[in-house]
């Protein structure tokens, strides 16, 4: 199957697509009104705008620094998980999202690195809990998360996953307990993004690494604004091995156009004539 991943509405109903997610929200903080003819995406805990409006919600390092943009290592400012106001309105804005459309895909889930967060409520709630490891803590703290979400989703639960299939690498990264999420989540999404595709042994390698790892189906998710349609289609070809869907990113007449390229191709070589009798 293919699907597409898009900010436009109308793009959600195009024939070629199979699956369609809608960007709700992003991690710039920039929301809208959930679509009902896609599955809906939120931006969990990745919210420029709501860390520039009030630093306080920003997840801290032990050293005191904040999880922002202007960091190395980040794209985007990350919002402590356990911040309840914040998680309250996700939480508010997953239910609005299943209002619209039964499924609804979860992005940006989990804590920002290994060195976060130590913020005071973080530091207290973890010596207040019985725990000993705090990476055990973490988990819990994301896996909890994902399960307050997964009571407001009537129909299938997708959650986004750091490109990163090595062995609790996501656990240690962002708190992510694949197989306790797996209780929750229908299926996984991984984004494998590049601006060209000009070699595509990478691609398999980490989705092969996920289809063995994942205990629930993944979906891998490319790039296509502007990447050429060959090299799109063989980015697609690779990934079309391990996943269940294979999704273009952001640019759905690119995906489209190459939809359309490949089935071209599967019919190369096919004529259709007029049988005619020797005489």
């Amino acid at each position: 199957m293919y699907g597409v991943v898009t900010r436009n509405e109308p793009e959600l109903t195009w024939a070629e697509f199979d699956r369609a997610f809608f960007e709700m929200k992003d991690v710039t903080g920039r929301a809208t009104e959930p679509a009902e003819d896609g599955i809906n995406m939120i931006s969990c805990f990745g919210d420029n705008a709501a860390v520039e409006g009030n630093p306080d919600v920003a997840s801290v390092s032990r050293e005191g620094d904040l999880a922002t943009r202007d960091r190395r290592y980040f794209d985007w400012d990350y919002i402590c998980p356990t911040h309840e106001e914040y998680r309250r309105g996700i939480l508010e804005m997953v239910e609005d999202a299943a209002a619209a459309n039964p499924d609804v895909r979860l992005d940006d889930v989990g804590f920002a690195r290994p060195e976060y967060c130590h913020c005071d409520r973080c530091d207290a709630r973890f010596a207040d809990s019985d725990f000993e490891d705090r990476d055990a803590w973490r988990a819990r703290v994301i896996t909890d998360f994902v399960a307050e979400a997964r009571e407001r989703v009537p129909g299938d639960l997708y959650l986004t996953l750091y490109p990163d299939p090595y062995e609790g690498h996501l656990y240690d990264r962002a708190g992510l307990d694949i197989d306790a999420l797996a209780e929750y989540v229908d299926e996984f999404v991984v984004p494998l993004y590049d601006m060209a595709y000009t070699t595509t042994y990478w691609v398999e390698v980490i989705a092969s690494g996920f289809a063995d790892r994942l205990p629930a189906p993944v979906s891998i998710e490319l790039y296509a604004v502007e990447v050429d349609i060959d090299n799109l289609i063989s980015a697609v070809e690779v990934a079309d091995a391990y996943a269940e869907t294979v999704l273009f990113g952001y640019d759905a007449s690119q995906a489209r156009a190459t939809l359309r390229r490949m089935q071209a191709d599967e019919r190369d070589g096919v004529t259709h004539g007029v049988d005619t009798e020797d005489t």
